[in-house]
């Protein structure tokens, strides 16, 4: 058959057989032939597939076609995409936002609420679920993303195969697929296991036992399937002295911002250098030196004589929805002299004590102030999603304990018109959070969360809340949550989740050691605890952000 052997033309108007046309007809754009032989063409505001003579195989038109696989044929028409069979009839009358390509009886398909789904050869739904992403079929077994943006494989009736969610995820080959998690990329086996403790830059399937993958250096080697390095094929691009001497002078990224921010740079911009440095009183010279470093850092950028922030380093506004200058300071200057008692903080037999950071804030007004203000700019960055991600009835009587100035809270009464918050927080964060105005259905309540709360909630939420204590007042405040519950009431902990194994996480944990004498948990301790505290453990609830919910029904 003349049409296997066919290719495209430089021009991609025709088809041609050892450089000569196939046919004289020209198109504006075709595609390649596949089984049954026929091939997508366009000629101006139509579209259609044509035989091996340059022909119509049907006299109907479309707005684009596509090649076919397993006999149908993905085709854009006036009213959304479908499948055709080779006659040009329409293999179901359902219409989607998009279709892909059939391989194993099943194709994926986005239907018009932004949804997707993979369909059978009849055009109906495979399964009752819903992706936020799904990919071709390979082997009877896809890639799905869910809501929180990670993926997994299922079969084909929408069933997960091994329960595990990676950042970015490949279909199988040969047994094995690329997966991603926080560390990088590795290859996974057949139940989500990955084959070697390695992480890489980037990985390629393997072929015959072997893959080539980037590392972390930007060396590429060729590993076999327990990761070991058979050889090198490039060298390092930074060498482990360099990224080392980087991570060493951290401390200058820190106290760079922290200056700019202090000096009221990100104010002064858009302008010249000579311009921000009598705006903010700096040394002229001085000035085109701190610029010059802010964009490094990919905060500012210059056009000619004109510098202007980024929209990374609009952030360092004062003035932006979730603006983190008053990080910058606290980062910078309270947090940076917290951290020098790190070695003491880990070294047995010291008298080193965790620092009451929140009796602390709240002695110096206005570092409370711009404490909170940080607080409240991670709150409205990562907690969007949490009100959905609760699956709450709606109309629930909510304790919100440690809720700070209340984003959270009032993100709850938008997606709940009939929830009922009670809001529980320090009394001078309780007073900043009544300068906000009040709400009908937020209730607020200056408490002591170690003591009793005296109150009662068809559910508890604590936002970052546990990770601020060590395990013996976390199980404290757990009881106390635990107390405001009825047997069936469901506490909803937002939280980081480190891995059980794997680093990431490691920093933050750290972090809560000096500042609060805290620590970030895996889902088996912060189980452990809830159980200890009269709850069942749930299970976890990721969304798109940095922190999990963890669930725990009250026994």
């Amino acid at each position: 058959m003349s049409w296997e052997r066919a290719s495209l033309a430089p021009d991609a108007t025709h088809h041609v057989i050892d450089g000569e046309p196939l046919y004289d007809a020209r198109f504006d754009e075709v595609l390649k032939f596949h089984p049954p032989g026929l091939a997508p063409a366009r000629r101006a505001n139509d579209a259609w597939h044509i035989r091996s003579d340059g022909s119509p195989a049907y006299a109907r038109r479309f707005v684009r076609t596509f090649g076919f696989y397993e006999g149908l044929a993905a085709v854009t028409s006036i009213d959304g995409w479908h499948h055709v069979h080779p006659d040009g009839s329409d293999v179901y009358a359902t219409r989607h936002a998009w279709c892909g390509n059939f391989q194993g009886g099943l194709c994926p398909a986005r239907d018009h609420d932004g949804a997707y789904l993979h369909l059978t050869t009849t055009g109906a739904p495979a399964y009752p679920l819903r992706w936020r992403y799904a990919g071709d079929f390979r082997d009877g077994v896809g890639v799905v993303q869910g809501e929180d943006g990670r993926s997994t494989h299922i079969d084909g009736q929408g069933r997960s195969l091994h329960h595990q969610w990676f950042l970015d995820l490949d279909v199988f080959h040969k047994g094995f697929a690329r997966a991603r998690d926080e560390e990088g990329w590795t290859h996974i086996d057949s139940v989500g296991r990955p084959l070697y403790a390695r992480r890489f830059a980037a990985v390629e399937p393997f072929y015959n036992g072997q893959s080539r993958v980037e590392r972390l250096d930007g060396a590429i080697e060729v590993i076999d399937e327990r990761g070991s390095c058979l050889v090198e094929v490039r060298a390092p691009m930074r060498s482990d002295l360099a990224a080392l001497s980087g991570d060493l002078v951290g401390f200058w990224r820190t106290q760079t911002i922290r200056a700019a921010v202090e000096l009221g740079v990100f104010e002064a911009l858009p302008a010249t250098a000579t311009s921000v440095a009598k705006t903010c009183n700096l040394v002229p010279e001085r000035a085109g030196r701190l610029l010059r470093a802010l964009a490094e850092l990919q905060l500012a950028a210059r056009s000619r004589d004109t510098w202007s922030t980024t929209s990374r380093g609009a952030h360092l506004r004062a003035d932006h929805l979730h603006t983190l200058a008053h990080a910058a300071v606290e980062y910078g200057d309270h947090f940076s002299r917290m951290w020098e008692a790190l070695p003491e903080a880990l070294r047995a037999g010291t008298n080193w004590h965790a620092p009451d950071i929140f009796a602390i804030v709240s002695e110096d007004q206005p570092r409370a102030e711009g404490h909170h203000r940080m607080l409240q700019s991670y709150a409205r960055h990562d907690y969007a999603e949490v009100p959905g991600a609760l699956g709450l009835a709606g109309d629930e009587r909510l304790v919100d304990a440690g809720g700070g100035l209340g984003i959270l809270a009032r993100l709850l009464l938008e997606r709940y018109p009939a929830i009922q918050v009670v809001l529980l927080d320090r009394p001078e964060v309780v007073a900043m959070a009544a300068a906000r105005g009040p709400h009908e259905r937020l209730e607020l309540r200056a408490t002591d969360l170690f003591e009793d709360w005296s109150v009662a909630g068809d559910a508890v939420l604590m936002a970052r809340v546990l990770h601020d204590w060590d395990d013996g007042p976390a199980l404290r405040l757990l009881r106390r949550a635990r107390g405001a519950l009825r047997p069936g009431g469901r506490l909803f902990a937002v939280e980081m989740v480190l891995e059980e194994e794997g680093s990431a996480g490691g920093l933050c944990d750290l972090h809560l050691l000096v500042a609060t004498g805290g620590k970030e948990r895996t889902a088996a301790q912060y189980a452990a605890l809830l159980k200890q505290a009269g709850f069942d453990f749930a299970g976890v609830r990721r969304i798109p952000a940095l922190p999990s919910i963890l669930v725990g029904v009250a026994r």
